[in-house]
C-alpha cells in the first residue's frame, strides 16, 4: 500500500490522461488498476475528478500565504506576555500600528497558542507567604476530623462586593498549560475596588442569615478582611461558592439591575431563593476540603 501511495503522489499528468482515456473506452476501474500497478481507490477518486470537474489534471492547492513574519510573531507573543491580560484584539490593534499591516485577532490568537501560551481565567487571592502556608495547615490540623454536628455549630461569614458593570472576575491571562498557581498567573483579591454594593452575608447548616437591610454602596478598606484571610481561607470557602452563585444567578436575569437600589434587591431575592441544600453542601464538605488543603501544605488548591 505504501507503494501504491507513492505512485499517487507522482502520477504525472501524461499518465492520468492515460488513464482516464481507457476508462472511456469502457475499461472497469479494476482493470485499469491491474494494468498501471496502482490502488483501486486511486484510480476512482480520479475518474470521479474527471466526471465532476472535466479534467484529471491535479489542481494545485492555493495555500494562504503566512500573514506575519516571524518577527511578528515575536513581537505578538512579547506583547502576551509583558501583559497577560491584553486580549487578542488589543495585541492586534497594536501589532496592526507597529507593522503598518492589518493582523487580526485570530491570527494573534494562533500564534500566542503556538508559543505554549493559553487564554484562561486567573487564580483570585492573595500571595501567601511560608508563614501564611503554616497557619493554613495547622488550622486544616485542627479541624480535619470535625464531625457534621460541629460544622453545624459554626457561623460562616464573609462579605464581597457586586458591581454593575462588567463582572472583572471575567477577565482571562494569557498562561502556560499547569502554571494555573504560579506568582505570576494569580491576581490579587479586589473585590473592595471600584463602585457597587458591599454586601456582608452568614450561612450555618441548615439556615443563612438575612442580608442586611441598609448595603453599603461604596467600598471599605480590606485590610482586617486580607488578614482573616490568611489565616482562614478554608473557612471562608464555603461563601465564595455562594458570592460565586449569587454572581452568576444576577448575570442570568432576563432584565439585570441598572441601579445601585436595583442592585441591592436582586441580591435580596437571590440570596432569599438561594437552595438550602447548596449550602448545606458546602459546609459539609469542609472536613475534605481540609485534607486537600493538607496535602498541598496550606498553599492554594486547584479549585
Amino acid at each position: 500500500m505504501a507503494n501504491n501511495q507513492s505512485v499517487r503522489l507522482h502520477l504525472d499528468a501524461f499518465t492520468r490522461g492515460r488513464i482516464i482515456g481507457k476508462l472511456e473506452e469502457g475499461r472497469s476501474v479494476t482493470s485499469v488498476a491491474a494494468e498501471f500497478g496502482i490502488a483501486h481507490s486511486i484510480v476512482s477518486r480520479l475518474w470521479r475528478q474527471f466526471q465532476t470537474t472535466g479534467t484529471a489534471i491535479r489542481g494545485f492547492s492555493s495555500v494562504r500565504p503566512r500573514g506575519t513574519t516571524p518577527a511578528d510573531d515575536q513581537y505578538i507573543v512579547l506583547q502576551a506576555r509583558r501583559n497577560r491580560r491584553q486580549t487578542a484584539e488589543k495585541i492586534s490593534r497594536h501589532t496592526t500600528q507597529a507593522t503598518g499591516r492589518p493582523i487580526s485577532r485570530f491570527t494573534v490568537a494562533r500564534r500566542v497558542h503556538g508559543s505554549g501560551l493559553f487564554a484562561r481565567r486567573p487564580v483570585r487571592c492573595v500571595p501567601l507567604t511560608p508563614a501564611h502556608r503554616r497557619r493554613r495547615s495547622l488550622w486544616c490540623r485542627e479541624h480535619r476530623n470535625w464531625r457534621d454536628n460541629e460544622w453545624g455549630r459554626v457561623l460562616f461569614t464573609d462579605e464581597s462586593r457586586f458591581s454593575l458593570s462588567r463582572d472583572s472576575h471575567r477577565i482571562l491571562i494569557w498562561r502556560e498549560r499547569g502554571s494555573r498557581n504560579h506568582p505570576s498567573n494569580i491576581i490579587e483579591n479586589d473585590r473592595y475596588g471600584g463602585r457597587g454594593v458591599l454586601v456582608w452575608g452568614g450561612i450555618m447548616l441548615g439556615s443563612r442569615t438575612d442580608l442586611p437591610s441598609s448595603t453599603q454602596v461604596q467600598s471599605t478598606g480590606p485590610v482586617i478582611v486580607k488578614r482573616f484571610f490568611f489565616h482562614m481561607c478554608v473557612f471562608l470557602e464555603a461563601l465564595w461558592h455562594v458570592w460565586d452563585f449569587l454572581g452568576r444567578r444576577l448575570a442570568a436575569r432576563t432584565l439585570p439591575p441598572v441601579t445601585i437600589r436595583e442592585l441591592r434587591l436582586a441580591l435580596q431575592d437571590e440570596w432569599a431563593a438561594m437552595p438550602q441544600q447548596l449550602i448545606d453542601t458546602l459546609i459539609l464538605s469542609m472536613g475534605r476540603r481540609c485534607e486537600t488543603y493538607l496535602a498541598v501544605r496550606g498553599d492554594h488548591i486547584p479549585y
